[in-house]
């Protein structure tokens, strides 16, 4: 039923492994839950897909941001969503797009974090929707002539999953001045972890 949040396990899971990984590196992370009126508004002016909804609905981040030695990733919180939109896959007014801007962002390109060492969003990709009703992220580097999408996770649910594995394997690193050593280390041994989930996305190669 829309607007009652009913979290598959898949996504369950990754959720709880994510809330666990803050815990255990004693991060603080404050985690809510989105009204169902804003969410249907998201849904009807960005096609949010059914379970990025309930993620909203059940965990909305409201304010989550992961911390390793070759990213941070912060979530966008419900109430953020439209107005991170603006100038992307929405106008400057609030439109929708009717075709891909002139750098190549496309309307179907929806932001749900970005990363706060380099600035870059992360996106769902509603256009390629799965049988489970989520859609692939993708990140894309900022201040280039033309975005260029790369995949991060083949759904959102494995996106979750890969930031709580990242956070699981930073324990140890320093938190703050990381050493280009420590992220060379972290990077190669995060690929092997992740490939367990999404084998997709260590080919990609963003995170490794």
């Amino acid at each position: 039923m829309d607007g009652v949040a009913i979290v598959d396990s898949d996504l369950s899971e990754a959720v709880s492994a994510l809330k666990q990984s803050f815990q255990s590196r004693g991060i603080r992370a404050t985690f809510g839950r989105a009204d169902s009126e804003q969410v249907q508004a998201l849904r009807a002016k960005l096609k949010l897909p059914r379970r990025y909804r309930e993620f909203l609905l059940e965990t909305d981040p409201l304010d989550v941001e992961t911390r390793t030695p070759s990213e941070n990733v912060r979530l966008l919180p419900a109430a953020r969503l439209r107005e991170e939109q603006f100038g992307f896959a929405l106008s400057a007014t609030g439109e929708a797009l009717d075709r891909p801007s002139q750098v190549g962002w496309r309307r179907t390109w929806i932001i749900v974090a970005h990363s706060t060492l380099l600035g870059d969003p992360y996106f769902l990709d509603t256009a390629l929707p799965d049988a489970e009703g989520d859609c692939p992220v993708f990140t894309a580097m900022s201040g280039t002539e033309q975005w260029k999408p790369r995949l991060c996770a083949s759904s959102f649910a494995l996106f979750v999953r890969i930031l709580a594995l990242g956070m699981e394997m930073a324990k140890g690193f320093a938190d703050e001045d990381i050493d280009i050593d420590d992220e060379s280390v972290f990077r190669e041994a995060f690929g092997p972890k992740i490939r367990q989930y999404d084998p997709a996305a260590v080919k990609a190669g963003h995170w490794t």
